[in-house]
C-alpha cells in the first residue's frame, strides 16, 4: 500500500531523472499549456488515463469524478465543478475533441445498478447517491434487460450506458452545441476494461462499443 512518503520518494525519483530528462518540455509548459484535448474520467486508482493512453504532461486535459460522470447543462446556484472545468476547456483552451472513458468493475456504476447507496445520509454515502441519480433512467433500463443484475454482463452493460448518458449531457451545454455544429468539437466516448486492458470506442452513430 502505498503512503505519502512513498509518494515523496517516487518524486524524488521524478526529479532525479524524468523531469531532468524532458526538462525542455517543462520549460514549455511553464509557458502554458495547448491540450487538443479533454478526458473526463472515473477517479477509480486502476485507471489513470495518461498511462492507458500513453501521454506525456500537457497533452491532455484530465477531469475525474465518480462514475467520470457529466452533469447536464443547469444554471442553479451551486457549485459546478465539472461544468467549471469543461467550460475553461471549450472556451479558453479550446479543445478539438472531448472523451468521456468509463471502466470496468466500476463502482458508482455498480451502486447506480445496484441502488445500494439509495436513501443515505450526506457523509454515509448520501453524496454518492445524489451524484449516481444522474444514472437513475440509464439504470432502470439496464435492469430490465438483464433480470441477474449480479452478472457482468449487467455490470458492463451499466458502465457503457454511463459513458452514454454524459455524452448526451454534454451535449445539453450550449458552447458544446455550437462548436459541435461549427465541426471544431467532437464529443467520443470510450470504455477501458481493467480485467483485460482493451480499450473499446462508441459508436457515436450507434452508441455501440468495439475494441480500438
Amino acid at each position: 500500500m502505498t503512503r505519502f512518503t512513498e509518494l515523496v520518494e517516487g518524486y524524488r525519483r521524478f526529479r532525479e531523472r524524468g523531469w531532468q530528462l524532458q526538462r525542455e518540455r517543462w520549460d514549455e509548459l511553464a509557458e502554458g499549456q495547448s491540450p487538443k484535448v479533454m478526458v473526463i474520467a472515473c477517479s477509480d486508482s486502476r485507471v489513470e488515463p495518461s498511462q492507458i493512453f500513453d501521454t506525456n504532461p500537457g497533452e491532455i486535459f484530465v477531469v475525474r469524478n465518480v462514475a467520470a460522470l457529466v452533469p447536464p447543462f443547469e444554471t442553479t446556484p451551486g457549485r459546478h465543478g465539472v461544468s467549471a472545468a469543461l467550460e475553461f476547456a471549450v472556451q479558453f483552451l479550446k479543445v478539438e475533441e472531448i472523451v468521456v472513458m468509463g471502466h470496468g468493475l466500476c463502482g458508482g456504476c455498480h451502486a447506480a445498478l445496484h441502488r445500494s447507496m439509495a436513501g443515505a445520509e450526506p457523509g454515509h454515502g448520501g453524496f454518492i447517491a445524489d451524484w449516481i441519480a444522474m444514472l437513475d433512467e440509464a439504470s432502470a433500463e439496464v435492469r430490465a434487460e438483464h433480470p441477474d443484475i449480479d452478472n457482468r454482463e449487467a455490470g458492463r452493460a451499466m458502465e457503457m450506458a454511463a459513458v452514454r448518458v454524459s455524452i448526451a449531457n454534454l451535449r445539453t451545454f450550449p458552447c458544446i452545441q455550437e462548436k459541435e455544429r461549427r465541426g471544431t468539437l467532437k464529443l467520443r466516448g470510450a470504455f477501458f476494461a481493467i480485467s483485460d486492458g482493451v480499450l473499446h470506442v462508441m459508436d457515436d452513430a450507434t452508441g455501440d462499443f468495439a475494441p480500438a
